[in-house]
């Protein structure tokens, strides 16, 4: 029975609601824009989290990063300030050093990098070289898609060969096997002896005296002891009669340990040893297992950021529907007198009113999460960015909107049952 006056009571509500289809529909528009506006925000703020994260996890959690950074020249008034060596960054005693002092380290991944142009028969290409060690595969995460990448004999005996990307080799070979052919940089000939693909490791940036740059896929890899004889570790730039150059020995460090805890400590020791073995700050100390929690630390700040404001036009919303009720009971008095004389209680009163106000804000909340839905679709189709749509900001969405249609409505609907009948049949 008390079910059956429930459902009378909603399709009442229903009814009520219908005969204002403008106004109704103007009101539901606070709650679908809020409600939208929630789960849109949190999922294109989630997915430019998680590319944050997917790119510094690519680093390795178990890995620390040396790079060598010019530092601030201070060159002297006439000749001497356009004519200079500037000799900065990490050297072999660096690399050899935390090899055999630092504990926990599994892996010392040494890294030369020099711009450079290849070229093979009539086509010429800007690269990255890339003088490392075998070991290479074993720290970054690098696909090898044809032939080998670098040996130990390679690098023992300078030999002059190279691996290519995948996307180097299809521009300077369209139509032919890259693997045997022969390259030129520089003065010398290399064999291409593989190809590989860059998948897991953040791309190398180019050299460019500051260490700083964009990222470029067309890199080749070639035995550090043949990068250090054939291209030396001083590169020249002449202008306007002027002549610099910089010596740097290696660009990159990678260190792996065993463990993240043995990460955590030798954090410190790596910074003491590379502070006593240099008399300038020409190196930064990457530590993606710091970058990682401070971007998981970040994302909730983010995540409570942006769902504060996109809950702020939900509560406008309520005020919109609270005003709205309101309105409807001094339009309404009359009915609601004609209603408590016929033996309606005021909870009947109350329990109409406040379904017409939850009616609109679960209609507008549920037309909010299609919208909510859709709209990252789109930017991620269009724009070209990750979003991603969690269950959660789904859930926590649609139930704000249904309690805000409780709160907001309970005010107008004690208001109509507050009524006092007699006068209410006055009411014109």
């Amino acid at each position: 029975m008390r079910l059956k006056t429930l459902i009378r009571i909603i399709q009442l509500g229903v009814k009520s609601l219908l005969l204002h289809k403008m106004r109704s529909g103007l009101t539901m528009l606070g709650i679908i824009f809020g409600v939208c506006s929630v789960i849109a925000m949190l999922a294109i703020g989630e997915g430019a989290s998680y590319e944050a994260q997917e790119a510094i996890k690519k680093l390795g959690s178990s890995n620390i990063i040396l790079r060598s950074v010019s530092p601030p020249q201070e060159k002297s008034a006439g000749a001497a300030a356009r004519d200079y060596i500037n000799d900065y960054g990490l050297t072999y005693l660096d690399a050899n050093s935390i090899r055999d002092t630092i504990p926990g380290v599994k892996w010392v991944l040494p890294m030369r990098i020099i711009r450079e142009e290849v070229r093979y028969n009539t086509i010429m290409y800007p690269v990255q070289v890339i003088g490392t060690h075998p070991l290479y595969p074993e720290i970054s995460s690098l696909d090898i898609v044809a032939g080998r990448f670098l040996a130990f004999t390679d690098e023992r005996n300078r030999n002059n060969v190279c691996v290519l990307t995948t996307s180097l080799a299809e521009n300077l070979f369209p139509y032919e096997n890259p693997l045997q052919q022969a390259v030129r940089m520089g003065r010398d000939s290399f064999k291409v002896v593989g190809l590989v693909r860059e998948t897991g490791l953040e791309k190398q940036r180019p050299q460019t005296g500051d260490s700083r740059g964009d990222a470029i896929d067309a890199n080749v890899y070639v035995p550090l002891s043949t990068a250090k004889s054939r291209f030396g570790e001083t590169i020249v730039s002449r202008s306007a009669g002027s002549y610099q150059a910089e010596k740097v020995q290696l660009h990159q460090i990678t260190i792996q340990f065993d463990s993240t805890d043995a990460v955590e400590v030798a954090v410190p020791q790596i910074k003491d040893l590379l502070k006593h073995n240099h008399s300038k700050p020409d190196y930064e100390v990457i530590v993606p297992i710091e970058l990682l929690r401070q971007a998981e630390q970040t994302k909730r700040i983010f995540n409570i950021v942006l769902g504060s404001i996109a809950a702020i036009s939900l509560i406008v919303g309520g005020i919109g529907i609270m005003n709205i009720m309101l309105a409807t009971v001094t339009e309404r008095t009359r009915e609601i007198g004609i209603r408590r004389a016929l033996g309606a209680k005021k909870q009947d009163i109350i329990t109409q009113f406040l379904v017409e106000t939850v009616v609109l804000s679960v209609g507008g909340g549920l037309i909010g999460v299609v919208a909510g839905v859709v709209i990252p679709v789109m930017v991620s189709h269009f724009a070209d960015m990750k979003t991603i749509i969690t269950p959660l900001s789904v859930i926590i969405a649609f139930g704000i909107s249904g309690a805000v249609g409780v709160v907001f409505g309970i005010y107008p609907a004690s208001q109509a049952a507050d009524l006092d009948p007699i006068e209410a049949l006055r009411h014109e």
